[in-house]
């Protein structure tokens, strides 16, 4: 008798009878399928007509992208063969096969449907007694383009390449008037596609002046050349707003070159969001103003943010100076450095950067959002809202694990 167990990979029947026999009844397939079933979906059959061809449900593409970003997989190609390989993209997607056209059409066009349903599922945290807001912490990050950071226009390259191809231009006609008729035809339909790229420079000469960049990509038009550590990326800034149970209460992408002008308005979608004004609110140096922090307090919120002469001083423990050109007058300023100097104070704010930084830390190393698949602010806006959507999914899931 053999003391191993029967092995037959040719055998036809492979799958079990019932996928929560295989996967275990709390699954994190079956959570997405259970929070979705509870969204009002709406918005995403509003933005389809009453002609063409049948479709996807929505309920089905909606729970394969979650799932699949909850995995790390933002590619449409790569989900499409994941569908057919993954027990729980089989189960949410219920044997069904969506290609990669419609995988993608699908992201790209339901952006103010996956805003809607962001909301929504921070409706159902909070009947869950999931989220609770008290404090928040906001952050930023750049995120790459779709884009390659040598294929830009500038001014002079524009000029450059438009001498460049008149003198191809006139080549190859002395060349068609000198060759036969019959290699002739060929040589105009070259002298052709250089005039119509000649055609081209002045729309993408007025485009680089409307935009008022000195480079602009030409494969994403929308991105920007921003600063980060070691330099400068193409990309956006996405910007989020993370509870103190980690979950995200508000997220968006911009074109921010800074982060001052994010706060006011980070901390207004949060409460729009959830509909509760957040007690306490927790930034780095990079957000800080005098105007952010005396709105802040105007609406009766607590901020926690230093200036970058303070946030050096909380870092190296050298106090800031405040003596001759540096001396402090700013009455926001004293206060907020008299309160972040304090013992208390300096707890609460330390706080920061263990609520929102390894927010960015997941969505980035374990999700692949270094860079985005899709071009254009609105189409990155709404696969940030994806990525954040399904980390919620996740942060909850494993909430409700732990209760």
């Amino acid at each position: 008798m053999s003391r191993y167990l029967p092995y037959s990979p040719d055998q036809a029947y492979l799958l079990p009878p019932n996928v929560k026999d295989e996967l275990g009844e709390e699954h994190l397939c079956f959570w997405v399928h259970r929070v979705v079933e509870r969204l009002d979906l709406g918005e995403f059959e509003k933005a389809y007509s009453e002609e063409g061809g049948a479709l996807y449900a929505p309920a089905l593409m909606l729970k394969v992208w979650l799932y699949g970003y909850a995995l790390g997989i933002t590619s449409a190609r790569r989900l499409e063969q994941r569908i057919r390989e993954d027990l729980g993209l089989r189960y949410l997607a219920g044997g069904q096969q969506p290609d990669n056209w419609a995988l993608s059409a699908f992201r790209r066009r339901h952006g103010r449907a996956l805003n809607d349903s962001f909301t929504q599922v921070l409706e159902q945290a909070r009947e869950w007694e999931v989220s609770k807001l008290g404090t928040v912490a906001i952050d930023s990050t750049r995120i790459r383009a779709q884009a390659s950071r040598d294929r830009i226009d500038t001014e002079q390259r524009l000029r450059n390449e438009r001498a460049r191809l008149r003198r191809q231009i006139r080549h190859w006609q002395k060349a068609c008037d000198a060759s036969d008729p019959e290699a002739g035809a060929g040589t105009q339909v070259k002298i052709k596609e250089l005039e119509r790229r000649l055609e081209e420079m002045p729309r993408r000469l007025q485009r680089l002046r409307k935009s008022g960049e000195a480079k602009l990509s030409r494969r994403d038009e929308e991105a920007r050349f921003l600063r980060e550590r070691g330099g400068f990326t193409l990309g956006y800034t996405a910007e989020i707003a993370v509870s103190e149970q980690h979950l995200i209460v508000a997220q968006r992408v911009t074109l921010n070159r800074c982060d001052v002008p994010a706060l006011l308005p980070l901390v207004k979608e949060v409460e729009q969001r959830t509909g509760v004004r957040p007690q306490k609110v927790l930034a780095d140096a990079g957000f800080y103003s005098n105007e952010n922090v005396r709105t802040l307090e105007d609406s009766g919120m607590d901020g926690y943010i230093p200036d970058p002469n303070l946030a050096r001083e909380l870092h190296t423990g050298k106090r800031a100076r405040t003596i001759g050109r540096n001396r402090v007058r700013s009455p926001e300023l004293k206060a907020m450095r008299k309160k972040l100097r304090t013992e208390a104070g300096r707890r609460v704010y330390e706080r920061r950067k263990a609520l929102v930084e390894p927010v960015f830390g997941v969505l980035k190393q374990q999700r692949s959002m270094r860079q985005f698949r899709t071009r254009g602010l609105a189409r990155v806006a709404a696969e940030f809202t994806l990525a954040t959507l399904a980390y919620n999914l996740t942060r909850m899931f494993a909430r409700q694990q732990v209760g």
